[in-house]
């Protein structure tokens, strides 16, 4: 979008006062209207790289939307999602949300998946000055670019997502704790962001690092870094990854008989399917988790319901971390009493996001001055075939002990 254009629709939206009881048909171009259904842009990856939990966030939308509906809407008003398929790629995210804001005349913007996709997406969010709450954007570069109104919806940012892992093993007695670690990640900033807050919290520990294989995400051959894990024999393997490289670094490790005494992979482990694609090399394995089917928290039963009924199997945190987001949307314009996209009603509700403490199916959330998550997250593992939560020790989510050392592949 041209400077110019852009300029028109800030000063339409600046200059313009309309009244609440205005029919759609009457609001000037540019303006969202102030009747109707209250419209949501959402551009997601549900093709490429990032495809598989792409889905899962466009399915917690959906789930939301159908629950707000059910409720009579935000603010009377019917929620209308509408989605953009980016194709994990960066540059289309950009004209996507361009689309969505400008062309569709969206009241509110919620974020893709990805780390990858969040940054371009809030630099075009931000330039509108629309409120940018967003499911899967949490590396640490997300929060160095200055957004005043992005918020990431979930527990903790990439860096801080083995937090309690890295507690348990430092912990350890000293002829149990492990002595040297591996780590693979995709290249990627939530995926390297996971691999790397461990990695460095275990170095400052003395856990030495004997392998550090970065690889790009069209790799579909993970054998040469399994390969150069299995020549170092770490005691423990971590990977930063999302799905489909989990799965292939697993079954390259298991191939090769890697044994670690502990394996950590993020996302890929949390989804249903995981299982599934690895068989039997699921058993012992770790990854950080923001949601648990079993919580109790404010919705969360409902969505493991409405999930099923709408979807068939068992919800996942992909779905969880999309949900999420609505329910924080919804309670910051129920607070606010607007949901249009004037600079007026958008600072608001970034404000109250600032100040205020969110029941959600992820657990009570609140945010720094950054828009970073103020919580943790929980470790599941594989428990004899069954997905358990395994740390924080002592807490009520937890439902078993961690197993270490893990048993072999």
């Amino acid at each position: 979008m041209s400077y110019v254009r852009k300029a028109t629709l800030v000063l339409a939206l600046s200059s313009l006062s309309i009244s609440a009881c205005a029919k759609a048909e009457d609001q000037p171009s540019g303006q969202a209207p102030t009747t109707g259904p209250v419209k949501i842009g959402i551009s997601l990856p549900l093709t490429g790289d990032f495809a598989e939990p792409g889905k899962g966030i466009q399915e917690g939308y959906k789930i939301w939307a159908e629950h707000v509906n059910a409720k009579g809407g935000l603010l009377g008003r019917k929620v209308e999602l509408i989605f953009r398929d980016d194709a994990s790629d960066p540059n289309r995210v950009t004209s996507d949300y361009e689309s969505l804001i400008t062309q569709d005349k969206v009241n509110l913007v919620f974020g893709p998946f990805s780390s990858r996709l969040v940054i371009p997406a809030g630099k075009v969010a931000e330039s509108y000055g629309m409120l940018f709450v967003e499911p899967a954007g949490a590396a640490k570069e997300v929060f160095q670019q200055g957004f005043k109104k992005l918020f990431y919806a979930a527990p903790a940012i990439a860096d801080d997502h083995y937090n309690y892992l890295a507690d348990y093993l430092i912990k350890l007695p000293p002829d149990q704790r492990p002595k040297t670690a591996a780590y693979a990640s995709l290249d990627d900033p939530f995926a390297q962001g996971t691999a790397y807050g461990l990695r460095d919290k275990l170095a400052a520990a003395g856990i030495k690092t004997v392998a550090d294989e970065v690889y790009p995400p069209e790799t579909t051959d993970f054998s040469p870094i399994a390969a150069k894990i299995a020549q170092a024999k770490p005691d423990i393997v971590v990977g930063g990854t999302q799905f489909e490289d989990s799965v292939g670094l697993v079954r390259a490790l298991q191939e090769l008989k890697v044994q670690p005494k502990l394996a950590a992979f993020s996302t890929g482990p949390t989804l249903p399917e995981f299982p599934a694609a690895v068989k039997d090399a699921a058993e012992s394995v770790i990854s950080p988790v923001g949601w648990s089917a079993g919580s109790g928290f404010t919705g969360n039963d409902a969505l493991v319901k409405t999930y099923k009924d709408m979807f068939g199997g068992e919800a996942n945190e992909d779905a969880a971390n999309g949900y999420t987001v609505g329910q924080v949307v919804e309670a910051a314009v129920n607070a606010v009493k607007c949901v249009e996209p004037s600079k007026e009603c958008q600072d608001k509700l970034a404000a109250h996001l600032r100040q205020a403490t969110f029941d959600t199916v992820v657990g009570p959330l609140s945010f720094d001055d950054q828009g970073r998550p103020e919580q943790a997250h929980m470790i599941q593992q594989y428990v004899n075939g069954k997905v358990e939560i395994v740390l924080p020790e002592g807490s009520k989510a937890q439902t078993a002990k961690l197993v270490f050392p893990k048993k072999e592949w």
